[in-house]
């Protein structure tokens, strides 16, 4: 009697005390997640090594015959600013299962109204790896790269118009807010174009499209390989080329340079031109400061002569 009861307690089943803990492991767990999503899987360390890779390489735009790579606005407040401002727009990442708040909601109908933005929903592990872990609160804004001009483009448009060229270059501006200013100056005052280094200078990114408040979907914006070859190039083609300088031996409103075609060349607030650009500039003028500031910056500078050179045009 002893034999068979040991063993009637070898046989497999539910034990006294079990607490139904293989019942619960016949229960399901759900879809299983995708690869790129589960941890120890091959496709989730290819998939993290290439955000990692991506956060590392700074976001670039797309010159005209070159290869770009796309940006993105992260976060509710400067999602829906971007689409106020009509900053160019592809996609619009929104989380599953958001928390729906008037952003979300703002964002959703802009997108809408705009046309041509594509909505994808996607799961937070998602947005969190395209974003590399930033608080992007469930709202993603992708930019297309964006298409620059040819800075001899600028020229032959004006001059097509019937115009004589007014066209602003950037040397060593690196704040994009400074380069959406100065975009909105040259639309304000007839501008043709805006010109900067594909090197050390700011580029179009959706920080630069929000400051122009619209202007840049009006005005051009050219990348050259260097800004003194294409300054010489200018000068070739019959168009003075005016530096600011803080020593310049011009004033801004003695200057009648500015009433026929015209590059007008600004530099950082900090250096000022660089010397090869200074030396090629045709006159060198400063804006008279009788209220004792030093320098302005390129923004508020680019907008002082331009409204002088309009007036002369005018």
């Amino acid at each position: 009697m002893a034999a068979n009861n040991r063993r009637m307690s070898g046989k497999k089943g539910a034990q006294v005390g079990s607490g139904g803990q293989r019942r619960k492991g016949l229960e399901g767990k759900g879809p299983t997640p995708p690869a790129e999503m589960r941890k120890k899987h091959k496709k989730n360390r290819i998939a993290n090594a290439k955000a990692k890779q991506a956060a590392r390489r700074p976001a670039t735009l797309k010159s005209r015959g070159g290869k770009g790579t796309s940006e993105m606005v992260v976060g509710r407040n400067s999602v829906v600013e971007a689409l106020r401002e009509g900053v160019p727009a592809s996609m619009l990442y929104v989380q599953q299962f958001i928390d729906n708040d008037e952003r979300v909601r703002e964002a959703l109908q802009l997108a809408g109204e705009r046309g041509g933005i594509h909505l994808m929903e996607a799961p937070r592990p998602e947005l969190d790896r395209m974003t590399n872990g930033l608080n992007h609160q469930g709202l993603v804004l992708q930019v297309p790269p964006y298409e620059y001009a040819h800075a001899e483009d600028l020229a032959a448009a004006a001059y097509d118009q019937g115009e004589d060229p007014l066209i602003v270059a950037l040397d060593g501006v690196t704040d994009p807010r400074n380069l959406g200013a100065v975009v909105r100056s040259v639309s304000a005052f007839g501008g043709h174009g805006v010109v900067v280094p594909e090197r050390r200078a700011a580029g179009m990114t959706a920080g630069a499209w929000k400051t122009s408040a619209g202007a840049a979907a009006r005005t051009p914006v050219a990348r050259c390989t260097n800004l003194t070859r294409a300054l010489e190039a200018y000068k070739k083609a019959g168009i003075a080329v005016v530096g600011l300088a803080a020593d310049g031996e011009h004033t801004v409103g003695d200057l009648e340079a500015l009433g026929g075609p015209v590059v007008i060349v600004v530099g950082s607030e900090g250096k000022g031109l660089s010397r090869l650009v200074g030396e090629t500039c045709d006159y060198r003028v400063r804006i008279p400061m009788p209220g004792g500031t030093e320098s302005l910056n390129a923004g508020v500078a680019a907008g002082v002569v331009l409204y002088e050179a309009s007036r002369r045009r005018a």
